[in-house]
């Protein structure tokens, strides 16, 4: 099998495809804070117009962000997160709880997740609703799923 169909047959190749990049990354940390405006976006995060015009259509050609009229004459947009782009929440906490674990200062963690509704710090898990137990990363193994190539769960 070619590289290239190994590529196209992992979940993670195709995702770092559509935002496997910095910009795009910190554009939907950006989107998940509630920044939407275009303006708004590139004063928040110091991109380039160009850079930050070319993501925002990457994301939006993908369908992870959309694009909504919020003024006429002149047009103007804003950018929202889409059901697709919501799920990427999970992946966006992990790497910030990779951060917070592993690149912060003594003084511990530059934000906190917590429940909105109660205040409390939120906790990111593993779960087997199967057993109803938390699981840790190195208890998890893969096994080809229904959209892998016929060869590959023939093998299994």
């Amino acid at each position: 099998m070619a590289t290239g169909d190994l590529e196209h047959d992992c979940s993670i190749a195709r995702t770092l495809e559509v935002i496997g990049d910095r910009w795009s990354l910190l554009i939907l940390r950006s989107s998940f804070r509630g920044v939407r405006r275009f303006d708004e976006l590139q004063r928040d995060l110091g991109i380039a117009r160009n850079v930050l015009t070319d993501r925002l259509a990457k994301l939006v050609d993908h369908g992870v962000l959309e694009r909504r009229l919020y003024q006429q004459r002149p047009d103007r947009y804003e950018y929202r997160l889409t059901p697709r782009g919501v799920g990427l929440s999970p992946a966006l906490v992990a790497l910030m709880r990779w951060g917070d674990q592993h690149l912060c200062n003594d003084n511990g963690p530059p934000l906190v997740l917590v429940h909105e509704s109660c205040g409390e710090p939120l906790d990111q898990r593993f779960i087997c609703w199967s057993c109803d137990e938390t699981i840790s990363p190195t208890a998890i193994r893969s096994t080809p799923g229904p959209g892998a190539p016929r060869t590959a769960r023939a093998e299994s």
